[in-house]
């Protein structure tokens, strides 16, 4: 059913969370309360508050965060949704994830909504830095000596104004949605899916679990890991 969806849709948009990034090794953010975290709380270190009061343990927690990324890569999933797109068969990428991985396997179209742990930046003057720095444990600007954050959407703080157009535009244009690895529970992020539903679209969810938007779904698919359901669409298109 799905792979006659994609051959048949004009406007394919696919929207990705945690369970996309997991395939690749990568911690969830929720269950990387371990090691030197048992006894913090990632959520309250992913905070504006913790950078304006706790930069020590915020800096600290990133650089962790930082090098796991740097540690795993784009998996197979990752690879043929680049190809998909080059070949016309997947228009865009909506992701909630902040490895950086659809762009690293050579995705173009990607709306990050929650940013990106690739890039850091002075949290006083703004300029821009490669995630290299963490890893050097150089954590203070050039120009101006703030603060270097990564340039992702901690809690407290709104969604970049760029990406979220970008995803906007894209979920109201597309005939096809398709949700991967997304628990669909985080706000504002889980109104895309429903956007693309209520905009005439065919929504698919493939997640392990069942989410809050399973009712609305035209197909869902739980028994099947992300990368070989792409795998087995791929090689059948």
């Amino acid at each position: 059913m799905l792979k006659n969806w994609l051959e048949q849709s004009d406007y394919t948009v696919v929207f990705t969370g945690a369970g996309m990034s997991t395939e690749s090794g990568l911690p969830d953010f929720r269950s990387a309360n371990k090691g030197l975290w048992t006894k913090k709380d990632p959520a309250q270190l992913a905070s504006t508050d913790a950078l304006n009061n706790n930069v020590e343990e915020f800096i600290a927690f990133y650089r962790e965060r930082v090098l796991g990324v740097k540690e795993y890569g784009p998996h197979k999933g990752h690879s043929i949704l680049a190809n998909w797109e080059r070949s016309g068969k997947v228009k865009s990428i909506i992701t909630q994830n902040v490895d950086g991985f659809h762009q690293l396997a050579g995705s173009k179209q990607v709306a990050e909504l929650h940013g990106t742990l690739q890039k850091l930046h002075c949290e006083s003057c703004g300029r821009q830095y490669g995630s290299e720095k963490y890893v050097k444990e150089a954590f203070y600007c050039e120009e101006c000596n703030g603060v270097l954050r990564p340039s992702i959407v901690l809690f407290g703080e709104s969604l970049p104004v760029d990406d979220f157009e970008f995803a906007l535009q894209e979920t109201e244009k597309a005939d096809l949605f398709i949700v991967l690895g997304s628990s669909l529970t985080v706000t504002p992020a889980n109104q895309f899916p429903m956007l693309a539903k209520e905009n005439g679209a065919r929504l698919v969810i493939v997640n392990a679990e069942d989410t809050p938007l399973d009712r609305s779904a035209d197909l869902i698919i739980q028994d099947k890991k992300i990368g070989e359901l792409l795998q087995e669409l791929d090689e059948n298109l």
